[in-house]
């Protein structure tokens, strides 16, 4: 699972073993965890579930995702095209 960003204590990554899903991204911090869907057509998110996060913690990684989504967006695409070349 490879870490994408390391941010205000927040760790961005992917999973190696989700199959096709679409674009999204994994967060955790400390015992925090979520994932937000990445909707590239219209920047927005959706969140795919959350642990352990109040209203302060959401927007504050809602704030990083969409800070770095074209980062995110562009990591996604380079980890599934690595992936697909194993």
């Amino acid at each position: 699972m490879p870490t994408i960003l390391s941010i205000m204590g927040w760790r961005l990554f992917f999973y190696m073993n989700e199959g096709n899903e679409p674009i999204h991204i994994h967060c955790k911090k400390a015992d925090k965890e979520c994932k937000y869907w990445l909707d590239v057509e219209t920047f927005d998110l959706d969140e795919a579930y959350s642990y352990n996060l109040n209203s302060s913690d959401k927007r504050e990684i809602k704030k990083i995702i969409f800070e770095h989504f074209e980062y995110i967006e562009q990591q996604w695409k380079e980890f599934q095209r690595r992936r697909l070349n194993e």
